[in-house]
This record gives structure tokens, C-alpha cells and sequence, in this order.
């Protein structure tokens, strides 16, 4: 790609990697991109990422097709087990996300996201800066690979070395 010429990916394409706990497709990389890595991930049933939060990265959501239950706030109290009853000081509470929400997750805020339903759902996501998230996307699918329950410990050292501190367990059914 050059300085006048842009990056166009049609449905369908992208590099994709994928485990029986999520499906990722690479659209926009760092190669692509100074700011931002840019992917679709389909989030299955089950599936939740666990509460985390970034020391520098910011991150943008937009949700596509199905529901996720969605977290974007500091809580009053981080309790270890379920963020879906985390509530902020100033009253906001964890919010049932539908085709064309966007979430907007600055450095510092702890997130979440989860399909609580029985249907897939799919969402476009940005992360900046690159290319962090697809280093971690791929080991993250590496490790979750086999279908097992998750090794929590690999995932907790993946994510340290990835700017993610996580504040309750990733869980996939």
C-alpha cells in the first residue's frame, strides 16, 4: 500500500483465526495502519472476555448482529467473580448491547463484553495502538484452541505481556 492508495477488504475476506471459543478476522493491521488495528470478531454463546482494563490502549466496539451484555465504567467495588453487577458511582450499570451500540473504551477504564444468549453475535472492533491486539488475538486463539476449559494461568501471562490487566476470569461454555 501506498501514500495514494488505500486499503479496501471486501465481506468475507481478511486473515482469520479461530478457535472453538471465538473467531477473529484481521481487516485493518499495523502494516495498514499507524493508529489502529481493526478486526470482526464473532463472539459465540457463552463466551465472556472477562472484566480487564487497559494502561494504554483504547478500544471501540460496534456491534453488528445478535447481543452482548457490555461493561464500560469504573465500579464502585471490582469484585473478583461477575462484573454483570458492577455499578459505577454515578449509577450506570452493564447494558444489553444491540446491532449499531458503539462502545468507546478509553486507557484506564475497565470493560467487558459477554454473549449471554443463544445465538452467535459479531462485532467490529478497533484497537489501538497496533499491532498489540493481533499478537494477542493469535495466542490468545492458540491457547484456546483445543476446546478444554481455558488455562487461566497462560491467559493471565498472555495478557500481562499485552497491556491487559484482568480483573475476573475469561469463561467460555
Amino acid at each position: 500500500m501506498t501514500a495514494t492508495e488505500g486499503l479496501l477488504v471486501p465481506p468475507g475476506h481478511g486473515r482469520i483465526v479461530q478457535a472453538p471459543a471465538q473467531r477473529v478476522t484481521f481487516k485493518v493491521t499495523g502494516t495498514h495502519s499507524r493508529t489502529s488495528s481493526t478486526f470482526e470478531v464473532e463472539v459465540p454463546p457463552g463466551f465472556d472476555v472477562g472484566a480487564h482494563v487497559h494502561a494504554r490502549s483504547e478500544e471501540l466496539f460496534y456491534v453488528l448482529e445478535g447481543e452482548l451484555d457490555v461493561l464500560a465504567f469504573e465500579p464502585r467495588v471490582r469484585t473478583p467473580d461477575n462484573w454483570r453487577t458492577w455499578q459505577s458511582p454515578s449509577g450506570s450499570k452493564v447494558v444489553r448491547a444491540t446491532p449499531g451500540t458503539v462502545i468507546v473504551v478509553p486507557p484506564g477504564c475497565p470493560h467487558a463484553f459477554a454473549n449471554p444468549t443463544d445465538s452467535p453475535a459479531k462485532m467490529f472492533f478497533q484497537a489501538s495502538p497496533p499491532p498489540d491486539h493481533e499478537r494477542y488475538f493469535e495466542e490468545l486463539l492458540e491457547i484456546l484452541g483445543d476446546g478444554g476449559p481455558p488455562d487461566h494461568d497462560a491467559i493471565e501471562a498472555l495478557r500481562r505481556r499485552y497491556d491487559i490487566e484482568q480483573l475476573t476470569p475469561l469463561r467460555h461454555d
